[in-house]
């Protein structure tokens, strides 16, 4: 017992107290004992748990069996004893448990071993979960164990096939070699010395003595050439291919050698291992030489070395491999995989991999990195090309097509070249087999010169009345209408309107149909519009029926309208050509089964066919917006079948047919070829003339609309880069200088349809000179809504309305801000009131009217007012107010107005030839004797348009 030791003492010491041991679980504590004298001590006691498995169980005194207390409860009797259990003494009286709280006890039992038995249910398929989880890791490990194997025999396989090519090689680079070298030859030939047999590495207890150490050779295992070794990385001159004989000390005495334990070398290390190589590994397999001494007896035991920096502990320390003893440590393949490739200097790394080539797809613009990504190459490498051409870029930079098929050709991939305008492949044009042909009806279009009876003639086929319905009597929308001739057949007719604002009408009217039929008037003969609708024809390429109308009158003289024609290259069937022609009265309805009748034979030249069974497409005559049902589209179908519920693309807007409506006002599920219908459901107004396809999912739709839409804004961009950045500063200047007195009339147009507003903003575009002209700063289908108000406030603009009006908002709007809203129905007023309007921003022309001379005869100088001339009037009269010319020697040194004119004392308005007179200038007074005064009124002309 000691006093020294203080159990609180908790001091930081290098040792620990206790030592590292993988014995059974122990558990301390300390007590204190107290002996006399004051003394005490601390004693430790310890609390050994038995193992699993090894539980001895002590005896236990047998107990009486208890029954279940239900069991007990029938069992008891009546009447309970009324004499008190004897208990003995010192004992506790305890409580009897009530029936309800054995109930309840033996309740709880059961939930307890119920809940008892769901969790070892729960246990036991967490464990065969485990269990399974673990078995398939397992698996994984082993498949991936296999798959490692396999490779590391391939670069072993590999690195043999190598190192055997270098063996020969270097072989018969030895060979020739040694004739070259006589003096070496008897040696070669010489019998190997007396080399005593190798022996095996000996270890001992001490540190390396300065004397020479002896080496054990090391045979190459199977397949391993002696002579393929890695480069030596220090200065060391390598050692030769055979190996050396081992060194023995003759002084030193002989010991027992100790067996080197065996390593297999991992894959990597192909070569014998050198002297460098055992001096890195570790000290448990440091070969120590043997002592220099002569004399020395046996080897002491080794003191304690320092631990240098290259003895790291590697890897994990454990308590299994820190207590176990059996094994030593060693290099891990890692490890040495990693040292190797230091010694051979990464030539791993260098092997040139193997390079897949691929097809890549290359769009008109990509990026570098886009590209490199699709070739699978490093960035640097192809903008490393890319410097090699002299051009330089960062990765982000975007380069051509062609630049891109250069580089992917160059590192040996193939290119396949896309454009964005791909998506459109297939979308019209798709041949058609003649087995899926079958007959259409004819598509024939009106075309004539305003007023010359078009509409009529087509309200007199159809039995309507659509002439009594436009404004002006004239026609200023396209229609298509469908008839059934008094033969059975089906005729499709479009009327285009004959005023020259609407060429774009004709002609998309020429575009769409088979055959054209010329109105033309037998009282007025040809005309501007019928000229342009015959240009138009020939233009199409489509065969043309001239239909004389208005026979019936009494000036009509048919023959002048045949012979007017013949200046147009068009030769009527009368005169020995090929154009039918028939005389008609819209009128009285005279000839009109002779005209369809031509038609039909026409048609049946022709011979019309078109595949009703594939995807419709057809072209967009007109487009308007309707309040009530949105977009609307009039679209004559031109191949295939169009559907309730297809999905459509029209231009740069798409949709989903929501209602088919034919031009007698019924809906219809189905529009056949060469019907007009109109089509609901576009987000969008469509453009008059563009064609209509239907695609098969909304996907196609969006990616084909955003593609026109891009390409509708570039084309926008290249006109404002034409008109402004694409020129040079001169032009800018110059037409700054030559428009700084131009003025503009802005307007904001808008119209019930799409070819009403096209033919009103091109006829506005060509009023104008060179002082004034027309700007529309918008234009659009749909009535007038509160933004082009504001527009038109922003730019000081006027509203013009087609055949539209403006919302409730919109007219409130424009009272607040005092826009000028004008309505019109009738294109001709529409232009003239537009031409009146530019009128009056042109200046008017100024005239000059003589009025008389004078001569100065004297000059007066009067205080408070300047001088004063006295003149005489030789010629006409002299005008208070009037403008007048001062002229010296013939030449004019003064222009200005009359600020006095007296006669005598006296105002005068006038004062005629022959009088005398005062006047004065204003705001001039260099008068003389005998300067000519010239006066003259100047009046201003109204100009117009």
């Amino acid at each position: 017992m000691t006093d020294t030791k203080n159990p609180g003492d908790k001091t930081l010491t290098v040792n620990p107290p206790k030592t590292l041991s993988l014995k059974r679980p122990v558990e301390q504590s300390t007590v204190r004992q107290s002996f006399s004298h004051g003394r005490s001590k601390q004693v430790v006691v310890e609390v050994k748990r038995r193992a699993a498995g090894h539980e001895v169980k002590e005896p236990v005194a047998p107990r009486a069996p208890q029954a279940p207390a239900p069991q007990a409860a029938p069992q008891r009797p009546a009447a309970p004893s009324p004499q008190a259990p004897q208990r003995p003494a010192g004992s506790m009286l305890l409580r009897t448990l009530s029936d309800e709280e054995k109930d309840a006890r033996q309740r709880a039992l059961a939930e307890a071993r119920s809940t008892e038995a769901e969790a070892r249910r729960v246990a036991e398929e967490e464990a065969r979960q485990r269990a399974a989880a673990i078995e398939r890791e397992r698996q994984e490990r082993d498949a991936a164990a296999a798959r490692q194997r396999q490779e590391e025999d391939r670069r072993r396989q590999e690195d043999d096939q190598k190192r055997r090519a270098e063996s020969a090689a270097r072989q018969r680079d030895e060979q020739v070699v040694r004739p070259a070298a006589p003096p070496a030859a008897p040696r070669e030939a010489a019998p190997p010395a007396q080399a005593p047999a190798p022996q095996p590495t000996q270890y001992y207890g001490r540190p390396a003595p300065s004397g020479p150490r002896e080496f054990t050779p090391r045979s190459p295992g199977p397949g391993r050439d002696v002579g393929a070794r890695p480069p030596r990385l220090d200065s060391r001159p390598p050692r030769s291919d055979s190996p050396r004989p081992p060194r023995v000390d003759s002084s030193a005495p002989a010991e027992p050698a100790v067996a080197r334990p065996t390593r297999q070398a991992p894959p990597s290390s192909g070569a014998p291992r050198n002297r460098s190589d055992d001096v890195d590994v570790k000290a448990a397999f440091r070969r120590p030489g043997l002592g220099a001494g002569a004399g020395r007896g046996p080897a002491p035991a080794a003191p304690k070395t320092p631990k240098t920096t290259n003895d790291k502990p590697r890897g994990r320390l454990t308590l299994s491999t820190a207590t176990g003893s059996e094994d030593e440590r060693t290099r891990s393949v890692a490890s040495f995989r990693r040292r190797v490739q230091r010694m051979t200097g990464h030539r791993a790394s260098d092997v040139q991999k193997e390079r897949v080539m691929r097809e890549v797809i290359i769009p008109e613009t990509i990026t570098i990195q886009e590209l490199a990504n699709r070739m699978t190459e490093r960035g640097v490498d192809v903008i490393r090309l890319l410097m090699k051409q002299g051009a330089m870029h960062k990765i982000t930079d975007v380069i051509d097509a062609d630049t891109a098929q250069l580089i992917a050709e160059e590192m040996g991939h193939t290119v396949k070249r896309v454009a964005e305008s791909d998506v459109e492949e297939g979308l019209f044009d798709t041949p058609d087999t003649d087995e899926t042909l079958e007959s259409r009806p004819a598509v024939v279009t009106i075309m004539g010169h305003v007023d010359h009876g078009k509409t009529s003639l087509l309200d007199a086929i159809r039995k309507t009345k659509v002439v009594t319905g436009e404004a002006g009597g004239i026609t200023q929308h396209i229609g298509a209408y469908q008839v059934t001739t008094p033969l059975g057949s089906q005729v499709t007719f479009i009327d285009t309107p004959g005023h020259a604002a609407f060429t774009a009408m004709r002609a998309r009217g020429a575009k769409v149909t088979d055959v054209v039929v010329l109105v033309v008037a037998a009282d007025d003969g040809v005309m501007p519009q019928t000229a342009e609708a015959i240009h138009h024809a020939k233009a199409a390429g489509v065969p043309l029926i001239v239909a004389i109308n208005k026979v019936d009158k009494s000036d009509a003289n048919p023959d002048r309208v045949r012979a007017e024609l013949l200046q147009y290259e068009i030769q009527v069937e009368t005169l020995g050509g090929e154009t039918l022609e028939v005389e008609v009265s819209a009128k009285t309805g005279h000839n009109l089964d002779k005209l369809l009748e031509a038609i039909a034979l026409q048609a049946e030249v022709l011979d019309l066919k078109a595949n009703p069974h594939r995807p419709a497409e057809g072209t967009v005559i007109e487009a308007k917006l309707d309040r009530g049902r949105g977009p609307v589209a009039t679209v004559l179908v031109q191949r295939g079948t169009l559907r309730t519920g297809d999905i459509v693309v029209a231009g740069a807007e798409w949709g989903r047919v929501r209602a088919l409506i034919a031009d007698t006002g019924a809906q219809v599920k189905e529009a056949p070829p060469s019907m007009p219908v109109e089509v609901l459901g576009f987000n969008g107004t469509p453009e008059a003339g563009d064609r209509v396809a239907v695609v098969e999912s909304e996907a196609r739709a969006r990616e084909i609309t955003e593609y026109r839409e891009r390409q509708r804004r570039d084309r926008q961009a290249a006109r404002g880069a034409a008109s402004g950045a694409g020129r040079s500063l001169a032009e800018m200047m110059r037409e700054l200088k030559e428009g700084a007195g131009r003025k503009e009339f802005p307007l904001v147009v808008k119209g019930d349809v799409q070819g009403s507003v096209e033919a009103i903003v091109g006829a506005l575009e060509k009023v104008g000179n060179d002082e004034v002209r027309a700007r529309v700063l918008s234009s659009g289908v749909g009535a007038i809504t509160e933004s082009d108000v504001t527009l038109a406030q922003a730019s000081g603009a006027v509203v013009v309305g087609f055949n539209v009006r403006a919302h409730k908002e919109a007219r409130e709007a424009a009272d607040r801000a005092g826009v000028e809203i004008r309505y019109y129905n009738i294109i001709y007023n529409l232009m003239d009131d537009v031409k009146d309007a530019m009128s009056g921003l042109l200046a008017p022309t100024l005239r000059e009217t003589m009025l008389g001379n004078a001569s100065i005869l004297e000059i007066f100088n009067v205080s408070k007012v300047g001088k004063i001339a006295g003149c005489r009037v030789t010629d006409g009269t002299i005008e208070r107010g009037a403008n007048v010319r001062l002229i010296r020697d013939n030449v004019v040194v003064h222009e200005g107005k009359l600020g006095q004119l007296k006669r005598f004392k006296d105002d005068a308005k006038e004062v005629v030839a022959g009088q005398e007179c005062g006047m004065s200038f204003e705001n001039y007074q260099d008068m003389r004797v005998g300067d000519v005064i010239e006066c003259y009124r100047v009046e201003e002309i109204k100009r117009s348009l």
